[in-house]
């Protein structure tokens, strides 16, 4: 069973950075699509940006001037800079083994707890 830790959350004022990074336990071969997600309140999740081990990468066309996504292996991170208080949300972790790449949340078996992101003055 894959697991996912997300950490690096946490409270930042409008235009700063944060790094958010994902780790897993439980598979030792490696993963095929690795994505962030986010989900505001009462809002429906969405995805952020998805990266495969060729290094394929897929990046939500409002952030990507702003969000970097990059892996090592089955680790990944992302990075965000120039905050705005709409990227205020919880953002997942995902994971899945096989498969084409996908930005599709229903596609995703594994999936981390979550880590906040509140951007606000």
């Amino acid at each position: 069973q894959v697991q996912l830790v997300e950490s690096g959350g946490g409270l930042v004022e409008p235009g700063g950075s944060l790094r958010l990074s994902c780790t897993t336990s439980g598979h030792s071969s490696t993963l095929k699509s690795m994505a962030w997600f986010r989900q505001a309140s009462g809002k429906e999740r969405e995805y952020v940006s998805v990266a495969t081990p060729g290094g394929g990468r897929i990046i939500k066309l409002s952030v990507k001037d702003r969000f970097t996504i990059s892996r090592d292996n089955n680790t990944v991170w992302l990075q965000m800079n120039s905050l705005e208080p709409e990227d205020t949300a919880r953002y997942f972790c995902a994971a899945r083994l096989d498969g084409p790449t996908t930005t599709n949340a229903d596609d995703y078996p594994f999936w981390g707890r979550g880590t906040q992101v509140t951007v606000s003055a």
